[in-house]
């Protein structure tokens, strides 16, 4: 019985392969899991689903990052334009949509939101939590824009020089209030630049922001 059918290379992802559909993933895993724990002292870290695939990472000796991934035949495909067969063949599959600019801002607000009750009650930590996460929300609205991966960070450093600019003084350097009021305030400033795919929304929301930013 055949159970490990074809191979799919990514630039951005770890070698994906196809599972023949009768055949559970899960005891797949487990099989290679054993081997590699056996042979090459893996110790395993966590499991990603991502659609139907699940990418299990390893962590190897020296600080290798291994990912072992695998995803059922009939959903064996190219995820995006960077992707290569190796060999066999796989089905044809609309890419998976970036994260919405919607779902992006709406995300930010409410971190920023979040971090300003944080401060009040003296919760310094989690402020920055959420000041940190309202960075990441705005810059990966500024990737989507520019055609970057919005996904996990991806994009940032490819973003111009003066993106990083402006969202430089967003970074927390001490968890004292004045300090994390200042980084809230100046990531609230960076975020409502990044509003052009989301002017509607942001038109509605932008004077409760801009509040929350006198109040500081």
């Amino acid at each position: 019985m055949t159970v490990i059918e074809f191979v799919i290379m990514s630039s951005n992802l770890p070698p994906l392969t196809s599972v023949a559909d009768n055949i559970p993933i899960s005891d797949v895993l487990n099989d290679w899991t054993l081997k590699l724990v056996k042979e090459f002292d893996a110790i395993d870290l966590f499991d990603l689903p991502v659609g139907t695939s699940i990418y299990r990472v390893f962590l190897l000796p020296g600080s290798l990052q291994f990912d072992l991934s695998f995803t059922p035949t009939s959903n064996f495909g190219a995820t995006g334009p960077k992707f290569t067969i190796i060999f066999g063949n796989s089905v044809e599959k609309p890419y998976p949509d970036p994260p919405s600019a919607h779902e992006l801002f709406g995300y930010a607000v409410h971190h920023a939101l979040r971090a300003r009750f944080c401060i009040e009650r003296g919760r310094f930590w989690h402020a920055e939590y959420w000041i940190s996460g309202t960075r990441d929300y705005a810059l990966s609205l500024s990737c989507r824009r520019r055609g970057l991966p919005a996904n996990f960070g991806r994009g940032f450093d490819d973003l111009p020089a003066e993106v990083h600019n402006v969202f430089q003084s967003t970074l927390v350097t001490t968890l004292e209030r004045d300090e994390l009021l200042r980084a809230l305030r100046n990531v609230i400033k960076g975020l409502l630049t990044e509003t052009a795919e989301v002017q509607e929304l942001a038109a509605k929301v932008e004077p409760q922001l801009r509040l929350l930013m006198s109040a500081i």
